[in-house]
């Protein structure tokens, strides 16, 4: 594990034109005559476009055989030409207010199709329009045809997600800043949020701030609980870059001195989580991943606090494939980029996190979070 410097510039070939033939001809093999993707990380991913989830239909149309087409509002069609789809090999068709998009949308396929891949998050309200317009057609989820082509990421997202590690390692960098006995949660939640913002990213997505106690739920976030001295403080956090990509790391703190259980408990955890970053290699399966820091801390008796997985893909959305959990034998492979996340919870106690998002290159595993995973204790 080194320092991992980018070798490309902010926004340099994020969004190749390539990605639309590649979808295209992915959708395809497996049979499918049109993918239709809503707003979201799919739309994102294939053309860069950061569209509104609105009433209003917006829709990329990639049928298998055909030209591609983007449908927009029309009071929407000055941003999309604008973004970086704007200058794709596709049709950007407006539609107005009195138009039925599906209609356009179904009467411009090449032909009626038999099977259509739709995006996993569309609405329910938009699906059930497409039925409408396609009666004869099955929907299945375009996920299955688009996840392999977003699980491995290219040298450029790889960049993009060091830049995100990097802005998020220097959040926890200045921990010591808010976080003190005598201030609740949630003020030392909202100086956290600010300096995500601050360091470079666009939004603050999450802040989970978990003292003592709270600590033992994975998800608390924040509430109104005054830290206490000696408390053991979980802190997850993450954001969104300008380039689109997602941070996500966790570090454990303690305000004062811990108690010598908690420090047993977090040493346990470390072994566990270095044991798992440094197994990182093509060909381990992600339940092999998992097994590696899951039987470890069962053997230090904290096999049933470990509640969760090891982890989740990370890319365009904080939580995609691949997910390192047990029954996923997905084999890992080069360019896929996860969490490494094992956690022991003590209920009405304390817990415990440690998260660096890996890489996985073809001799091993990076990590692209960088702070130091040893407790820190702050005065």
């Amino acid at each position: 594990m080194h320092d991992r410097k980018p070798a490309h510039e902010p926004g340099q070939d994020l969004y190749p034109a390539d990605r639309l033939d590649r979808a295209r001809a992915a959708a395809a093999r497996a049979g499918l005559d049109a993918l239709l993707i809503s707003p979201g990380a799919d739309l994102r991913y294939l053309t860069g476009y950061d569209a509104l989830q609105l009433e209003r239909l917006t829709c990329l149309v990639l049928p298998a055989d055909g030209r591609p087409f983007l449908l927009v509002p029309a009071l929407e069609e000055p941003a999309a030409a604008a973004s970086p789809a704007g200058g794709l090999d596709l049709d950007l068709v407006a539609w107005e207010e009195t138009d039925d998009p599906y209609a356009l949308i179904a009467g411009r396929l090449p032909a009626p199709p038999a099977r259509v891949g739709v995006d996993n998050h569309m609405w329910a309200e938009k699906l059930l329009a497409f039925r409408r317009v396609l009666p004869e057609s099955r929907q299945e989820l375009a996920g299955t045809v688009l996840n392999e082509l977003r699980i491995r990421k290219t040298p450029q997202e790889v960049d993009a997600l060091c830049r995100a590690g990097a802005a998020i390692d220097r959040v926890h960098a200045r921990m010591g800043e808010w976080l003190r006995a005598g201030r609740t949660e949630r003020e030392v939640g909202r100086d956290i949020a600010a300096a995500i913002t601050e360091e470079g990213h666009a939004r603050a997505d999450f802040v989970i701030v978990g003292s003592g106690p709270n600590g033992a739920s994975p998800h608390h976030e924040l509430s109104d609980r005054v830290i206490q001295p000696g408390d053991p403080v979980v802190v997850d956090i993450g954001g969104t870059t300008p380039e689109g990509y997602c941070s996500d790391s966790t570090r454990v703190y303690a305000v004062g001195e811990p108690p010598e259980e908690f420090r047993r408990l977090h040493d346990v955890l470390l072994r566990a989580q270095r044991a798992q970053t440094e197994a990182v290699r093509p060909g381990i399966t992600a339940e092999e991943l998992d097994a590696v820091g899951r039987d470890l801390i069962a053997e230090a008796g904290y096999g049933s606090r470990f509640i969760h997985r090891t982890g989740h893909g990370i890319g365009l959305e904080t939580h995609e494939e691949p997910y390192i959990v047990a029954g996923n034998r997905l084999p890992l492979a080069e360019g896929m980029a996860f969490s490494v996340e094992p956690g022991i919870y003590l209920p009405d106690r304390y817990g415990a996190r440690i998260e660096d998002i890996v890489v996985c290159t073809a001799t091993g595993g990076e990590r692209l979070n960088l702070t130091d995973r040893e407790l820190v204790v702050l005065p």
